[in-house]
């Protein structure tokens, strides 16, 4: 009887484990880890003219970001119109704006706030 009590915990438990995996989503199109700012177009339609700006002064970007792909940059790279770049020791992200327009002309806004997720 003893096997089957504990055959039966871990079975609930790999279910429960199962099941806080489905449900955890995929990640946003905006994440930063290890400071490394990554922008992922979850669309099917490819972008272009892509402008990524942290913390309302810090700017980088690419000039096409095809459908399903992901472009990622390390914060340092990010620079103001003067040329200052971003300090991760000096700074935190507060929120990054992505901006571009889409393979129809159509605009692309997205916003990554870290204290609303």
């Amino acid at each position: 009887m003893a096997y089957h009590s504990a055959m039966i915990r871990y079975l609930k438990l790999g279910l429960l484990l199962l099941l806080l995996a489905a449900c955890s989503g995929r990640p946003g199109p905006i994440t930063v880890a290890d400071n490394v700012v990554s922008v992922q177009n979850q669309t099917t339609r490819d972008w272009r003219t892509v402008v990524v700006t942290v913390n309302d002064h810090f700017r980088g970007g690419a000039a096409t970001l095809p459908a399903g792909s992901r472009m990622a940059a390390p914060l340092s790279q990010f620079k103001t119109a003067f040329g200052q770049q971003y300090d991760a020791s000096r700074q935190h992200v507060f929120k990054i704006e992505v901006t571009a327009t889409d393979a129809n002309g159509d605009p692309v806004e997205l916003t990554f706030d870290p204290l609303r997720r």
